[in-house]
This record gives structure tokens, sequence and C-alpha cells, in this order.
């Protein structure tokens, strides 16, 4: 086994008085990996990749919840579709449309998130704020789709303040897309901070975090 139980332990005592979410991000790690942090109680696990994910699926209990947090492609939705329990990702509305589509086709909601990009690499995903309030007067049109709220990356950087000024950035937006007048959704879920910036993510507001290597240990 090459989980970190300390570290674990730490995140869940650290995040549950604050009805923070963690999801173990277990990309590339061995399914006894995760059997493991499932065994000491973890229910929620992401992947970036939907064979990886389906794979896995198929090996681990049925309750696990199933979270998609790379960057999925319209033709790959329906291999998720079946058992997905969030999709953090979603980048446009043509790919909001799609899951739309094979939620119906398997009689199920599939709760997903908007992707917006604050960070400054260019190789981020996500929609910025113009493209953001489009999409959010498109959401009601679909109704097996589930708008829980935005997720987000800061910049890959030593410069806490940058970080800080993104994750901001992203609960002002998070804040803002609950306003009347902008939609009627409910916006629940922001999804931002991983295992290098999660204490300012959650100093800033994220409902969610994403922790993989400090679970699982540094990827090759």
């Amino acid at each position: 086994m090459s989980i970190n139980v300390q570290a674990y332990q730490q995140l869940i005592a650290e995040l549950s008085p604050k009805n923070i979410s963690l999801v173990a991000v277990s990309k590339i790690k061995p399914v006894s990996d995760i059997k493991a942090l499932y065994d000491l109680g973890q229910r929620d696990f992401g992947e970036n990749y939907v064979q990886e994910l389906v794979e896995k699926q198929s090996q681990l209990p049925g309750d696990i919840r199933w979270h998609f947090i790379g960057h999925l492609q319209s033709n790959k939705v329906k291999y998720i579709a079946p058992f997905v329990h969030l999709i953090h990702g979603v980048d446009s509305f043509n790919l909001l449309k799609e899951i739309n589509k094979q939620a119906l086709k398997n009689n199920r909601i599939i709760d997903c998130l908007l992707q917006v990009h604050v960070a400054q690499e260019e190789t981020k995903f996500g929609l910025d704020e113009r493209e953001l309030n489009e999409l959010l007067l498109q959401v009601p049109a679909l109704k097996n789709v589930a708008l829980k709220g935005l997720m987000g990356m800061a910049s890959f950087s030593d410069d806490d303040a940058l970080v800080r000024n993104e994750f901001r950035q992203l609960k002002r937006l998070f804040d803002h897309m609950g306003q009347p007048g902008i939609s009627n959704l409910k916006p629940q879920i922001l999804s931002m901070g991983m295992s290098g910036d999660y204490q300012i993510a959650v100093q800033e507001g994220s409902t969610m975090v994403r922790v993989g290597s400090l679970l699982f240990g540094a990827r090759i």
C-alpha cells in the first residue's frame, strides 16, 4: 500500500469541520491504492482519463462517487454517463448538450461544473467571464444536466498572492452566478484547490478540493 494514511487523516480533520468535500485524485494509481483509501472511509475519487475510469469503476465498490476531472471529449461522454457522479470540467455548450443527451439515454440527471479559466497559463482549459455568462443563459434548455457550480485551477506558481487572487476571482464569479437575473441556478459547489494550493483555496471559499499527490505520492 502506497497511500499516505497520516496525510489523509490530517486532511479529513482539516476539511470536515468546514464541510469541504475531498476528492482523492487517483489517476494512474492502481485499484489497490484506491481500495485502501476506500477502506479508510473515502468515497469521492477523481479520474482524468475515460478509459481508465471505466476500467476502475468496474473493479471497485459500487458506492464510490466517481468524479471526472480531466478534459472531456464529447465522443467519450457515453462511456461514463451511466455512472459518473460529477463532471468537473465542462467548458462548452456543445459538451453540455452531449452530456444531456447521454444522461437522457441513461434515464439520469448528471451533475456538472463549468470550468473557468483564471490562471496565467494558456494551457489550462476553461471559459472566460463573457463565455460563462453566455453559457448560463443556455443551460435551462437542458433538462438532464444539473449545473452545480464552478471549477478552476490557479497558476502553477510559488507566488501565493497570484494564486490567491485567481481563486478570489473564481469565487467572485461563483457568487455572481447565483444572483437574481444572472441565472435561476443555486450554485453549491466551488471546486478549487489541489495538493499544492488547497489551503489558499479553502481560505478563499472553496467547497471542494482535488488532492492527489499528498495522498498517493508523486506521479511518475
